[in-house]
């Protein structure tokens, strides 16, 4: 290109008109060279360009060879002449200018011929941050961040790294979460304040970022903020850490996590000083977000460190010729040979698991995504209902607090949509380039480009509940998603409606008149019993198809209860009459065989640790089942109290009995943030003839002022030996004499603690406590929709609740108040629970009528 000069000193004549001299090279503005690639996974590394806007590029050898030789001063002569000798083998001027007007000049590196900067285009990858806003620039980060890069010393790191796993530990095993959540929702202020140390740790986390290149030598740009994905993150130019070792640039990669555990460790810190429960749950967020940035699916910290650690800067780039290598007749190409053997190891497997995974989410969202907006529509609608709700008391806690809820539900809606809308203009651009005089591939592309639209008018199709919110109910499993985005489609063969687990269907049912109706939006919990060999696909007309099918194994007739945490009686039914909570076959003696588990429902689960269970199994004909359980747990420190006293006795057999009896007492020393003890009782005669079920579980709960002294120590040691020796002559007791000997020591355990710790204030008594119901079973079965059930007579209950088919009934449990203990307290409950106990009408599905039949005389239990 011609360039004229204009001297000013005498106006131009034609003897002035002068040829253009040989043009010299300079980089554009800002134009760092880096070098190479320190500990590159390349077989040839690469070298490294940095342009003034902070873009770093990967260059050939030869190419930086020819960068490093322009100083502003060369011409394209010099230049090669210079990268000649610098390359051993000759170089001319025209390859140096194929080299310039082909690679270097439009990747923004050098000045244009007339001597103005070129126009540079900073990469613009579909998983990169977006709509980025500078806060500072390199000098002030330099400033701010210069202090903490002191906290990476290796003493400071340890000390930290061992109190933050320590902490960590006890948060999230020992301590729990569930009273900072409980105080957090119940003042918002705390919630408030937990999410605006949330926000302001993530701010620090890029602090880590940049002290840590700080640390090893490297100047960190500017940070600010801006759009990763769906959320709003912030962000560090960290680039020149290229120029850093591979131990350095980790270290950079992973300074945020350690900041993230710096923030954990002093938020405990202050916890302990002021007792805020509520903030533990910035140490759960802080250890959320580091799981999180260790991710290596999208440019996360964890993509980072393994970008670092293979010697590959940018693995997206990779993706393509590592899918494109994966084919056998491309093993051998020069583009599927540029990495070492174990970083194209590496790098094949992020692939393989990027790639699906990605594709399988955005599947997802794309089919759900009328779920998600209206689910996000209808929140939005309940959060703007209690935003007015709290301006109109007056409230600005609870309205910053609604605002907040407002905006996280907006934004990724939104944020989602620019993800998709960005996704669809890079797929159709790249498709129109890529096919550019190519008719017939254009033609496929068109095709294609129809059937998704199609299948996105039908995912997206406003028909019946497609845009319905997300239930409660609802299981959210990835087959439920798919089925609803299919159910429109016909299926051939397809079974009748019914109940299938996991799935939507129709069955007749009782309801009450004057009850409200549940719905799909609001619906009602419901109790179905379904025997093993049940038709669910019969028209759900509660008609056994076949009777009922063995279940699972059962290790006797008579199960033995377990009681953690405490001292129990256990049987099982053996021929040893000696042996406490024991019944044998009347007269025989003999051990019944094991039998399956018969009854139409499932085994109750194991007690957990603090818990107690007592339970009893009968289905041989003419035998006794006892199983006792008796259990003292202590409770000590602000440990949930949430034991469970279970009584079991399950009878399916013909002139036979069963019988549980569950006794736990529970005490709690000093103060108790949640306390929601459970005491259930449960007795079920199935497919029984001239049976006895008799299911008994007494729980006592008190809360102490303090440990208990030496001496009362003593004497509730002794007296609960009694309370042994009692429960194993309980098959020798009358069942009307067991609850009032129960009784008698509750009174006796409240009298020891009373005269060591003073009088006790019991709180308010609980409704609903089941009186005892002994009642034998029918001559016969009678025909029920249970599936077998029997039809008894016995004590009316006087607490209303609800009838289990099959002749079952049991004691709901009875949870404490949640609240702190400022003195000793007790609460006493006992589940008695009998076959076929008479109840007033439920507020639920009203079971079908059963026949009457001639009442028989109730056995006592024989003793074993």
């Amino acid at each position: 290109m011609a360039r004229m000069t204009v001297l000013p000193s005498t106006p131009p004549g034609p003897g002035d008109v002068r040829s253009p001299g040989p043009e010299i090279l300079r980089l554009a503005e800002g134009v760092q060279l880096l070098g190479e690639a320190v500990g590159s996974g390349y077989r040839e590394p690469p070298a490294l360009v940095r342009r003034g806007d902070g873009q770093v590029i990967q260059l050939t050898p030869l190419l930086h060879l020819v960068l490093s030789h322009i100083d502003g001063t060369r011409t394209v002569d010099e230049v090669a002449a210079r990268v000649s000798e610098g390359y051993g083998r000759t170089v001319t001027a025209d390859n140096v200018r194929t080299l310039l007007d082909g690679r270097l000049r439009p990747a923004g590196l050098l000045v244009r011929p007339d001597g103005s900067q070129p126009e540079v285009r900073k990469s613009d990858p579909l998983l990169g941050l977006r709509f980025r806003y500078a806060v500072t620039d390199p000098e002030r980060t330099r400033r701010l961040t210069d202090p903490f890069a002191r906290l990476f010393h290796p003493l400071v790191v340890a000390v930290v790294l061992a109190a933050f796993l320590g902490i960590c530990w006890w948060v999230l095993v020992e301590e729990g979460l569930a009273h900072a959540t409980y105080q957090a929702f119940e003042k918002p202020g705390l919630l408030l304040l937990v999410f605006a140390v949330t926000v302001l740790s993530a701010g620090f986390h890029e602090f880590g970022h940049a002290a840590a290149a700080r640390r090893g030598g490297a100047t960190p740009g500017a940070m600010g903020a801006g759009v990763y994905l769906v959320w709003p993150a912030f962000y560090t130019d960290v680039t020149d850490s290229y120029r850093l070792g591979k131990g350095g640039r980790i270290r950079t990669d992973l300074g945020g996590l350690y900041f993230n555990a710096i923030v954990a460790v002093a938020v405990t810190g202050v916890w302990w000083t002021t007792g805020y429960h509520a903030l533990l749950l910035v140490v759960a967020t802080q250890i959320l977000q580091m799981v999180r940035q260790l991710l290596p699916l999208v440019r996360f910290d964890g993509y980072h460190v393994l970008a670092d650690l293979t010697g590959v800067p940018d693995l997206f780039q990779r993706i393509g010729p590592t899918l494109r290598g994966l084919l056998p007749w491309r093993w051998r190409h020069p583009e599927s040979r540029v990495l070492k053997p174990w970083a194209r190891t590496v790098v094949a497997a992020w692939v393989l698991l990027v790639v699906p995974v990605l594709a399988f989410s955005l599947f997802i969202i794309v089919i759900t995504l009328p779920r998600l907006l209206g689910t996000a529509w209808a929140s939005l609608g309940k959060q703007t209902a209690l935003i007015d709700r709290a301006r109109l008391d007056g409230d600005v806690l609870e309205v910053a607090a609604r605002v907040l809820a407002v905006v996280a539900l907006a934004f990724p809606v939104l944020a989602l949509g620019v993800v998709l809308a960005r996704l669809v203009h890079r797929v159709l651009t790249a498709t129109w380039r890529r096919t550019r005089g190519k008719p017939l591939r254009r033609g496929l592309a068109g095709l294609v480009a129809v059937a998704v639209v199609a299948g996105l008018a039908y995912a997206w199709w406003p028909r019946a509940d497609a845009y319905r919110p997300v239930q409660p109910y609802e299981g959210g499993t990835l087959v439920q998603a798919v089925s609803a985005a299919t159910s429109g489609l016909p299926r051939a063969g397809a079974p009748p409606a019914g109940l299938v687990e996991g799935q939507h269907g129709r069955m007749v049912s009782a309801w009450p008149d004057g009850g409200a109706r549940p719905t799909r939006e609001e619906p009602a919990l419901a109790l179905v019993l379904v025997p093993r060999g049940y038709d669910t696909t019969a028209g759900g007309s509660g008609a056994a198809a076949g009777g009922p099918v063995a279940g699972g194994p059962v290790a006797g007739d008579a199960v033995a209860g377990d009681a953690v945490a405490g001292d129990a009686v256990a049987g099982d039914a053996v021929a040893d009459p000696a042996t406490p909570g024991t019944g044998t076959a009347p007269g025989d003696g003999a051990t019944p065989p094991a039998h399956p588990w018969v009854f139409p429902f499932d085994r109750p689960l194991q007690p957990d640790e603090g818990d107690n269970q007592a339970l009893a199994a009968n289905t041989t004909d003419g035998t006794v089942a006892y199983d006792v359980a008796f259990a003292l747990v202590w409770v000590e420190g602000d440990v949930p109290a949430l034991n469970r006293n279970e009584a079991y006795a399950f009878a399916s057999c013909t002139g036979c009995a069963a019988v549980a009896v569950g006794f736990q007492v529970v005490l709690v020393v000093g103060e108790n943030h949640v306390a929601a003890p459970q005491n259930i009782a449960a007795a079920v005669n199935y497919d029984c003839v001239n049976c006895l079920t008799y299911a008994l579980a007494v729980q006592l709960f008190v809360t102490l002022d303090g440990p208990l002294s030496d001496a009362a120590m003593a004497e509730l040691t002794a007296l609960w030996e009694q309370i042994e020796a009692f429960g194993a002559q309980i098959p020798d007791v009358p069942l009307s004499e067991i609850q009032s000997r129960l009784d008698g020591f509750e009174r006796q355990i409240l009298q020891v603690i009373e005269k060591d710790q003073g009088p006790l204030t019991p709180p308010a008594p609980q409704p609903g406590q089941p009186a005892p119901a002994i009642t034998s079973g029918a001559a016969e079965p009678a025909e029920d929709t249970s599936g077998g059930g029997a039809a008894t007579s016995g004590t009316p209950a006087p607490s209303p609740g609800p009838a289990s088919p099959g002749g079952a009934s049991s004691a709901p449990p009875t949870p404490l108040e949640d609240a702190p203990s400022t003195g000793g307290g007790t609460e006493a409950d006992t589940g008695r629970a009998g076959t076929g106990s008479a109840e007033p009408p439920p507020a639920g599905p009203t079971p079908a009528p059963t026949p009457a039949p001639e009442p028989t005389s109730t056995p006592e239990p024989a003793p074993g």
